[in-house]
């Protein structure tokens, strides 16, 4: 079941405040970044976080679970408690990385490995 564009919207008011937050679709549900760095992955209305030492301490009591197949352990967020929330999805928006930018360069490269193999 993906999640519905109303728990979407949910999801995002409980973050308010946090920066400037945007939503895609993505593996069949939603990725949600704020600032521009994917900070959680939204699936059958469940909310997840990449496990890292900066909020290992603040989600010592969370769930873990895994988005999708294939996919890593996440911790499970729990949205309804928004102070909680924000205080986990701005500590991750400090200490991620910024998405890396594909080049023109670097398209083109894979374009030509397709097409003469």
């Amino acid at each position: 079941m993906a999640s519905s564009i109303e728990y979407i919207d949910f999801v995002c008011s409980q973050l308010d405040g946090v920066g400037v937050i945007r939503t895609r679709r993505m593996f069949g549900d939603w990725c949600i970044y704020v600032d521009e760095k994917a900070v959680m992955l939204v699936c059958d209305e469940i909310c997840y976080v990449k496990k890292h030492a900066a909020i290992d301490t603040m989600m010592a009591t969370a769930e873990c679970g895994y988005p999708y197949d294939g996919a890593k352990e996440h911790y499970i967020l729990d949205i309804e408690h928004a102070d909680k929330a924000r205080a986990v999805i701005k500590t991750l928006v400090e200490v991620l990385p910024y998405p890396k930018k594909k080049t023109k360069q670097h398209i083109r490269k894979n374009v030509k490995s397709v097409l003469n193999p």
